[in-house]
């Protein structure tokens, strides 16, 4: 079962999403921070761990919180294991467990490459915005480096309930180069390729990856979904959408997945 999405919910506040997440009694909750303190003190810590079979539980619960606040990054089990005080093997084995569990899951790379070199390391995201923002002990505000990256991590949550619902033939990868130049989403066979910004203004730079992305392969679409309050377009052809905007248009069976 998949986390609440936007045409499940009412009086949706997009910053307090970031903070409580969308599993329904956190989101209704007038104070979710009890709620999931709740979930992961007797939930992810004890429950997961000792039908896990895990020897160290203090060693599991640092773990969860290193893993949140690499959530959506490129998956390093090295760096997490030092930051964990566990070896990389355990800390292979620790999010092998978030999978098979369904607390989290891994987003593939693009892998064919034409010309550029690109990167073929998966991410990782937990499965709820709010759980992972609880874990790395975060709140984020509109305007932050934290919101950001927490307003993509919602909208793959969102994606991931269209996938799950609609499409389950649907693929959903990132694109990423050896050089740093990003993707947030592609989906499908390159039919729409997706950027997520968490400002209320999308400038020039912020379409670098769609724009090399375009260099590379035929795009079916490229679209910026940011706060902005109205769509607009660049000369060059990316679609600027505001957030809701995108929403109902992947919901609707509008963007031709």
């Amino acid at each position: 079962m998949n986390p609440l999405t936007l045409q499940e919910t009412r009086g949706f506040d997009l910053e307090a999403v970031m903070v409580s997440g969308l599993l329904p009694p956190h989101f209704l909750a007038d104070d979710p921070i009890p709620e999931l303190r709740a979930y992961v003190g007797a939930y992810l810590r004890e429950e997961i761990a000792a039908e896990a079979r895990i020897q160290s539980i203090p060693a599991f619960a640092e773990f969860l919180r290193v893993a949140a606040l690499t959530n959506g990054e490129l998956l390093n089990y090295t760096n997490v294991a030092r930051e964990s005080g566990v070896s990389a093997k355990v800390v292979r084995s620790y999010f092998q467990i978030l999978e098979d569990t369904l607390l989290g899951f891994r987003l593939a790379p693009w892998r064919k490459a034409r010309r550029r070199r690109l990167i073929e390391t998966e991410k990782f995201y937990f499965f709820d915005v709010g759980v992972a923002n609880y874990l790395a002990r975060r709140s984020p505000r509109i305007g932050t480096p934290e919101f950001g990256k927490s307003f993509e991590h919602y909208l793959l949550m969102e994606i991931r309930a269209y996938q799950s619902y609609r499409a389950p033939e649907l693929q959903v990868h990132y694109w990423r180069t050896s050089s740093g130049l990003e993707v947030d989403f592609v989906l499908g066979d390159m039919r729409t390729a997706i950027e997520v910004k968490g400002a209320t203004r999308v400038h020039e730079g912020d379409g670098r990856g769609l724009r090399a992305l375009r260099e590379e392969h035929k795009i079916g679409r490229a679209i910026v979904v940011c706060l902005e309050p109205e769509p607009r377009r660049t000369e060059d052809g990316i679609e600027i959408w505001p957030w809701r905007m995108f929403l109902q248009a992947l919901w609707a069976d509008d963007l031709g997945l």
